[in-house]
């Protein structure tokens, strides 16, 4: 199982980026994807997650309307679409994989992390 995280950069505040998480080794069918991240001086937090088995996802309040995760099972890819990024959202951002196809559950396997950094 490899999770492989890309797509962060250097963006001034009002920006986008996109976030890619591909997967290997299983199928995002059966498997939901979460995406965090780790601010320096921070405890890594959850920001979004997405479920295989419905489609739905979940946000943390302070990206809902920003942020958009979304999957492609034919690419074996979860996307983060990230837009109006503040320096707030300056952080290294993780992919992972989850226990079941549902959030929630216990992360078992994560990527190397990309750094998004939000200039103001």
């Amino acid at each position: 199982v490899q999770l492989q995280a890309s797509g962060g950069g250097l963006v001034q505040a009002g920006g986008s980026l996109r976030l890619s998480c591909a997967a290997s080794g299983f199928t995002l069918d059966y498997y939901a994807i979460g995406w965090f991240r780790q601010a320096p001086g921070k405890e890594r937090g959850g920001v979004s997650c997405i479920s295989t088995a419905d489609g739905s996802a979940t946000y943390i309040e302070a990206v809902k309307g920003r942020f958009t995760i979304s999957s492609d099972k034919a690419d074996n890819t979860v996307y983060l679409q990230m837009n109006s990024l503040k320096p707030e959202d300056t952080a290294v951002y993780y992919c992972a994989m989850g226990r079941g196809p549902l959030c929630g559950l216990q992360y078992d396997y994560w990527g190397q992390g990309t750094q998004v950094t939000v200039s103001s």
